[in-house]
């Protein structure tokens, strides 16, 4: 083999082959779709799950627990995490929270947990809060104020939905 024969037979801009133009083109008749079959009808369009006839994936392998897709997602935020994030007197709150990247994940709500230690006076206004954690920021000279969720269930239903 010379170098000038490498690309001897590949062709990059073939013609599109021209299918049921008769026997003598070799793809006359049944156009290449041989006799019968799906496959062999117009508009056919396999099913993304279909497999191969036997009983689809999806539907062998067994399925356990059940998935609330309308409960309350909580992210739990700890004290040691805001203690070095905020400045002594600031307001933290959710939007707070999320700005400083403390909460990076979708949740509906975000709760405060105990675990650490808060050595500086902040102001929470928050959803949820554990009883450690109502104690250790009192005993930092802080206040907390649980209010009650902005989105009702009917909200976050439509969250999902994408509406």
């Amino acid at each position: 083999m010379n170098l000038e024969e490498i690309n001897n037979g590949v062709v990059t801009n073939r013609g599109r082959k021209r299918i049921g133009r008769g026997v003598g083109s070799k793809t006359g008749k049944t156009a290449g779709r041989g006799h019968n079959g799906h496959k062999s009808r117009s508009g056919y369009s396999r099913h993304p799950m279909f497999n191969g006839g036997d009983l689809p994936l999806v539907r062998r392998i067994p399925k356990r627990g059940f998935h609330n897709k309308f409960a309350v997602t909580v992210f739990g935020v700890n004290l040691s995490a805001i203690n070095e994030v905020f400045a002594a007197g600031e307001i933290v709150n959710p939007v707070s929270i999320r700005e400083k990247g403390l909460v990076k994940v979708r949740c509906d709500e975000i709760k405060i947990l105990g675990d650490g230690e808060l050595t500086k006076s902040l102001n929470f206004v928050v959803t949820r809060a554990s009883e450690t954690a109502k104690e250790k920021i009192a005993k930092a000279g802080g206040t907390i104020e649980i209010v009650a969720a902005k989105r009702t269930p009917d909200e976050r239903v439509a969250a999902l939905k994408g509406e």
